[in-house]
């Protein structure tokens, strides 16, 4: 059998992939080194080599697991199409009954962050950027006079805070509130902060 020589870059991404695999299935403070080098059949010298320390290979982990969601919202967000229309899809869709898949990650990446900086100075920055992708839309929305919202970053931060203590209960009580409850408290919620009838919201997303 022909082995196949990688790239460095290729074989970040795949230290990666197996990194966040396994911070998955074991959580951040269980996952050893040992772990992701066995999931690849490399040794731990080289997955050390390539990132030094466990804590700076989880930091890694997470950015990329979670710039992919970044990018998929982006994408969601820049849509041609009207401002709410983009809102309530991405909301829906990082709601944690949409399909959007970090959360498990992302509530890992809490916790763990509060004991290790490197992990907390990435999980901020990533924070930041998903707002800031938030805030950008609706601004763009009470500008073109499509919702009225007098505070773009406070209606972001209450919105984030709501989802983000949603995926916390629903990924620690599994089974405890249905789909259909949780969409509506986000579109309750979305409405309230852009300042419009519920009804319209859903009639102009149809």
């Amino acid at each position: 059998m022909v082995r196949v020589r990688l790239s460095v870059a290729e074989r970040r991404e795949d230290m990666l992939r197996a990194a966040v695999q396994q911070i998955e299935a074991r959580g951040v403070s269980a996952v050893r080194i040992a772990d992701v080098a066995s999931a690849l059949g490399v040794s731990n010298a080289l997955v050390l080599y390539h990132f030094s320390t466990k804590e700076k290979l989880v930091a890694a982990a997470f950015r990329y697991a979670a710039e992919g969601d970044l990018a998929q919202l982006r994408k969601l967000l820049g849509r041609r199409t009207s401002a709410v229309r983009r809102l309530r899809a991405a909301v829906r869709w990082y709601a944690p009954t949409g399909v959007a898949k970090g959360w498990k990650l992302w509530i890992e990446g809490w916790a763990a962050a509060l004991r290790e900086p490197v992990l907390r100075e990435v999980a901020g920055d990533l924070d930041q950027q998903w707002k800031a992708a938030l805030i950008e839309v609706i601004t763009e929305g009470v500008a073109s006079g499509e919702f009225r919202c007098e505070d773009p970053v406070s209606a972001v931060w209450r919105l984030t805070a709501l989802l983000d203590g949603l995926a916390v209960q629903m990924s620690s009580y599994p089974g405890t509130l249905s789909r259909t409850t949780v969409l509506e408290w986000t579109d309750d919620a979305l409405a309230r902060e852009l300042g419009i009838e519920r009804t319209a919201l859903t009639a102009a997303t149809r």
